[in-house]
């Protein structure tokens, strides 16, 4: 495949069998009759900046120990560009392996082992299985009326988990995994007053924050009145299908500088140098190219709203403005708890379960519809077949 010209609809260029050779855990989890719409990548070809920049690193050897602050200044750039947001201050940031592991991190920095960390729910499952095992009790405060943030819910969970004087952190979502939900200032500013009244530290999972729609902007937590005390994560990941380059940027406000001024700096040894490169070299020089998945991913969008509405009407859906995941309510169906399993074992269709992400998910399945229009429209029809 000519990567030069990848730049146009890079959500359609690839067949089942080109998808079928590659050995990532997506492709690789179920056999191969399976059609896989759960875990989060992308069925795209390697953005053409980021290819040029990975083949000239191999092409010198430059396959060692990440340094500088080239990706953070990247980041600052697109930051400025994409967001309108001055606020990625090089100073202020620190590589770190990867968003969750620096998720990881930033809670060692404001709780204590056996403090609470507030998630609103239903959301990724990473974040119960991280904040679990390093120690931590997660605090549920589910999502209310329209998939959207349930300040009442948030302000109950705050003060619960404060009510004793000790320590407490707030790890949000921001653009939200399964929903798509996309947070507004108001809502930002009134998640970060909340925190300020209570003492409980935000820490942010900003992974999606490239894959928002023109409609909806997506507003940096750091950004909003109040955020200067907050932290979070990025990196290019997601946006780009970068998974499998390990790096992400740990990102400290004004007021949390001294936080992450604390972080041990062996942890800035994991990323690895070709991830650096190659998310410097997206947010450098991927626009175009992301700007392209995200008019793919808009028709996607209305191709399985459509999809959806003739062949299987008893799913809700409604198309959001962020993330390339698709949060399905399935209740209707009469499938229990666990939709996805149906899907699977009747359908040869793989969605991620819903009752993994917490309270709300039950009876719901989440599915990545960053894949060819083709695959989508199979698998719809392989879904309705498996409960016609």
């Amino acid at each position: 495949m000519d990567i030069a010209s990848n730049e146009d609809h890079p959500l359609r260029r690839l067949t089942l069998g080109q998808l079928r050779r590659r050995t990532s855990m997506k492709w690789r989890t179920h056999p191969e009759d399976v059609l896989p719409l759960w875990v989060a990548e992308m069925d795209v070809p390697l953005a053409a900046p980021v290819a040029r920049a990975l083949t000239e690193a191999i092409a010198v050897g430059d396959t060692g120990y990440p340094a500088g602050t080239a990706y953070a200044e990247a980041l600052a750039d697109f930051a400025r560009e994409r967001w309108g947001w001055d606020g990625v201050a090089v100073e202020r940031a620190s590589i770190v392996p990867d968003v969750m592991l620096g998720v990881v991190e930033m809670l060692r920095l404001v709780t204590g082992p056996g403090d609470p960390v507030i998630v609103s729910c239903p959301v990724y499952p990473p974040f119960y299985q991280f904040v679990t095992h390093m120690d931590r009790r997660v605090v549920e405060a589910p999502l209310g009326p329209g998939l959207r943030l349930d300040l009442a819910e948030l302000e109950e969970a705050f003060a619960r988990s404060t009510a004793g004087g000790g320590r407490a952190a707030y790890l949000l979502c921001s653009p939200h995994n399964p929903t798509g939900t996309v947070h507004t200032a108001e809502e930002l500013s009134a998640v970060a007053a909340l925190a300020e009244t209570f003492g409980v530290r935000v820490v942010v999972d900003e992974i999606h924050a490239p894959l928002v729609t023109a409609e909806a902007a997506f507003v940096p937590y750091l950004s909003v009145p109040g955020g200067e005390s907050g932290l979070s994560l990025m990196s290019a990941s997601k946006a780009w299908n970068l998974a499998g380059l390990k790096a992400a940027l740990a990102l400290a406000g004004p007021a949390a500088a001294g936080d992450l001024a604390r972080m041990p700096e062996e942890v800035g040894h994991g990323p690895s140098h070709l991830g650096v490169i190659a998310h410097t070299a997206a947010l450098r020089e991927g626009g175009r190219w992301l700007d392209a998945v995200l008019d793919d991913l808009a028709e996607n969008r209305r191709l399985l709203a459509a999809l959806l509405a003739e062949q299987l009407p008893a799913i809700a859906y409604q198309p959001a403005p962020g993330t390339y995941l698709a949060w399905l309510d399935c209740r209707k169906l009469g499938l229990g708890d666990d939709p996805a399993a149906a899907f699977l074992a009747r359908g040869r269709v793989a969605l991620s379960a819903g009752s993994e992400f917490g309270t709300g998910g039950e009876g719901h399945a989440r599915l990545n519809l960053a894949t060819t229009p083709e695959v989508l429209t199979e698998a719809v029809r392989r879904m309705a077949k498996a409960v016609g």
